[in-house]
């Protein structure tokens, strides 16, 4: 019995059929950022933990896969493509007139607790829209996230659409602790919504209290902005209904609102986010399949103060909500004499991507069974001078 060697813990082997439904993600991501204007940037597998750390990630140290050179400084495999794409930009674009318009197609790479069906390696396409601040610039990047889903094939999907002005702002005018913010900010996020009403039982007597109270309802369409308006008169809050109520209304005459749904409990970490945050999602997909929004202090951390909005695409994710492709079988085998191997390999190019091989054989009634075995229509034989078609 041949022994099961394991792939690491978060990691998997990917055959035929899968990593045609990548490739085929991928370039039709791809192709619609270069559509738009976006240039494609690669940056190196592994970043200097203190410049992860200092751009305030949200993503804790402890979910970092490190790694120690041979100068014993601490390195982190790419977390996050938003941080590396940032210091390029500030550090070696930033003489370029702006907007920068850049995409990647990467992998990142996070270390969650074992046995959590976590994964390791996430392969992403991204853009990052740098240099744009308002309005336009979220739009952009929020039409372009819906057009590289549709360009996928996906019929069944939507946008959630947050702020992280919304909720900074209520916890802001309640004057809370620090550890106190936090722990709020953490069960918002992550949907405890039990613990985190029971922690706001003591500011119900304020409208922002009620209005934070009143999260877990806060998701839906265009009239969730408007339960949210009547909960609260802090002036900050309602600034941001009226950006993304602006924000639907062009969606909306662009005919594409019924992609768009909101959730005002649409957390992001706060921290990193500024603005416009939003995710993606899909029918057949267990998580998200995109998420995004507006950074623009992340960029400042690397000596240049620059606004910024982009979005990150899981493949892996999209490609749950496809059906794969079919694994090609070869219609036609081609067994050639030594001496026309340049004429076998002209004649194999000439069928359909996949559709013909060469023979390994030896003989041609080794070829015979190799292309029957293969499960394909028909055997060419190629001498230097004849060429014989037999049917399987």
């Amino acid at each position: 019995m041949k022994q099961l060697i394991p792939t690491p813990e978060g990691t998997q082997d990917r055959l035929f059929a899968e990593c045609a439904a990548f490739r085929r993600v991928e370039e039709a991501v791809t192709a619609a950022f270069r559509r738009q204007g976006y240039c494609e940037m690669i940056t190196p597998n592994v970043e200097y933990y203190d410049l992860i750390s200092a751009a305030g990630h949200p993503l804790p140290q402890e979910s970092m896969m490190k790694v120690i050179d041979r100068t014993g400084k601490i390195l982190v495999m790419r977390p996050d493509s938003t941080v590396a794409m940032g210091r390029v930009a500030a550090t070696k674009l930033g003489k370029l007139p702006l907007p920068l318009r850049l995409y990647y197609n990467q992998m990142v790479f996070r270390s969650d607790d074992v046995n959590t069906g976590a994964r390791t390696e996430i392969d992403q396409c991204g853009v990052e829209l740098i240099g744009a601040p308002g309005l336009r610039a979220d739009l952009e990047v929020l039409s372009l996230a819906i057009e590289s889903l549709e360009v996928c094939g996906l019929s069944d999907f939507h946008i959630e659409i947050g702020h992280a002005g919304w909720f900074g702002s209520l916890l802001e005018a309640l004057s809370l602790e620090e550890d106190q913010r936090e722990t709020l900010l953490n069960l918002a996020e992550s949907k405890e919504f039990t613990t985190y009403r029971a922690l706001l039982a003591p500011y119900m007597d304020r409208p922002e209290g009620k209005a934070l109270y009143a999260l877990p309802r806060l998701f839906g369409g265009p009239e969730v902005l408007e339960t949210a308006r009547g909960l609260c008169d802090n002036p900050r809050a309602l600034s941001v209904l009226d950006y993304l109520e602006s924000l639907y209304g062009v969606l909306r005459d662009a005919g594409l609102s019924h992609r768009v749904q909101f959730d005002l409990g649409l957390i992001h970490t706060i921290e990193y986010y500024t603005g416009m945050v939003f995710r993606g999602y899909g029918k057949g997909a267990a998580g998200n399949v995109l998420s995004g929004g507006r950074y623009d202090r992340l960029i400042g951390t690397f000596g240049q103060e620059m606004p910024a909005t982009g979005f990150a695409l899981d493949v892996e994710a999209v490609t749950d909500c496809m059906e794969l492709p079919e694994h090609k079988r070869p219609e036609t085998v081609i067994w050639y004499e030594l001496p026309a191997l340049g004429q076998a390999r002209a004649l194999a190019a000439s069928f359909p991507e996949g559709t013909a091989m060469l023979s390994c054989a030896e003989t041609p009634e080794e070829a015979r069974n190799e292309a029957k075995g293969l499960g394909a229509d028909r055997l060419i034989l190629l001498g230097r001078n004849e060429r014989q078609e037999v049917a399987l």
